[in-house]
């Protein structure tokens, strides 16, 4: 009731002072933020929807995930495959042979980025979602009832005031010790909140180090890339021409 005459403009409502205030709205941009960081990495990961799908579904179920071919081992086996055909002996089947275990190579490599990628970076924003953030919202909830608590018994004892006689000291008296019950558990709640709001610093401390992770991860993948692209075109390079 104490929420629809609030909206109504009907009742009084307890204010938060502006610190709090503030770490609540960057408490809502973490979540916000971390969850749309959460999916725009997994997209970067694993772009085949149907993949990460199935993925989460083995997550839930707790099962091992299926170990399954990247697109870049795809096309080094069918690459190894063809120039086996063509004869190892040939240029053009020797430098498809070449090629294709070099694309086995970054399929490799590729996979080592994702596993450290998921394990450095996306898992502690899901831990941190799943668990700290969690346990942010239900007590924000607990504190928004405790305020309309507060601000019920705030209205009660209003009302009692404008009763006549005996009956309004024996209303007054109940309303102010509901008051000071409702005062005691706000203020708890408060600073139980408070606490936890507190703590996204170091949240956000903690996801600056997985970041950094994630960036020297994604840099010696790249690195590793070039590194077997350069190696490969020494390779190419050295190939006698078919006579």
């Amino acid at each position: 009731m104490n929420y629809t005459e609030e909206k109504l403009g009907q009742a009084e409502k307890t204010e938060l002072d502006a610190h709090f205030e503030n770490l609540l709205q960057r408490s809502d941009k973490t979540k916000q933020w971390t969850e749309k960081l959460l999916r725009s990495s997994e997209t970067l990961l694993q772009p085949n929807p149907s993949v990460r799908m199935e993925d989460f579904f083995y997550e839930k179920m707790d099962k091992k995930k299926r170990d399954r071919y990247t697109n870049a081992e795809q096309l080094g086996q069918v690459m190894i495959d063809s120039g086996n055909d063509y004869g190892p002996g040939t240029a053009y089947g020797n430098s498809l042979i070449k090629c294709g275990q070099t694309q086995m190579q970054i399929g490799n490599a590729e996979k080592e980025f994702v596993q450290s990628a998921c394990n450095n970076f996306l898992q502690p924003l899901k831990n941190f979602l799943e668990g700290d953030m969690r346990t942010i919202q239900k007590e924000k909830k607990i504190l928004e009832n405790k305020r309309l608590d507060l601000d019920a018994c705030k209205n009660r004892l209003r009302k009692a005031k404008t009763q006549a006689g005996q009956q309004q000291d024996d209303a007054v008296a109940k309303a102010e010790a509901d008051l000071r019950v409702a005062q005691s558990e706000f203020d708890r709640q408060a600073e139980i909140t408070k606490l936890l709001l507190e703590g996204i610093s170091s949240t956000h401390a903690h996801h600056l180090r997985c970041l950094n992770d994630f960036i020297e991860a994604q840099m010696n993948y790249y690195a590793q890339c070039h590194q077997y692209m350069v190696d490969l075109r020494k390779q190419m390079g050295s190939i006698p021409a078919d006579n």
